[in-house]
């Protein structure tokens, strides 16, 4: 809880400095993730989404990301997946939405309150990895 409570008080900060209403950000995780990653990796995060079957590789089981990674949350690492707009070539073609760029078009076909475009897709995507983080298994 104390990991919500420290991402919390950043996202009011990032809120205010920002001029959005904080009720905008906090507790945008979990709807963010239902929305963008859920069709995938399932609602738990398993994996097992209705569209899994379809992916020429299964999504990962974002509940281990922490075990995988000798018990530490790769929370850079979470970031640069979810943005996907820093590509890297030797990983090959990229089955995962580039969240980064569809958050950016979002910002720019939307009425968003917030001051600007990299605020805004850094906001979102900061809500997403503080939830993945919050879905990890001991």
């Amino acid at each position: 809880m104390k990991i919500h409570s420290c991402a919390a008080a950043l996202a009011v900060a990032v809120a205010a400095s920002a001029g959005v209403r904080a009720a905008e950000i906090i507790g945008a995780g979990p709807a963010e993730f239902e929305s963008r990653c859920a069709v995938c990796h399932g609602l738990a995060g398993h994996g097992d989404g209705p569209f899994a079957a379809l992916l020429l590789h299964p999504p990962a089981d974002l509940t281990r990301l922490s075990a995988d990674n000798g018990g530490e949350f790769p929370a850079a690492r979470v970031r640069r997946m979810i943005d996907g707009r820093e590509a890297v070539a030797s990983h090959g073609p990229r089955e995962m939405p580039v969240w980064g760029r569809e958050l950016l078009i979002e910002y720019q076909r939307g009425n968003v309150a917030i001051g600007d475009p990299e605020t805004y897709v850094r906001t979102r995507i900061e809500a997403l990895v503080d939830y993945l983080r919050g879905l990890q298994v001991p």
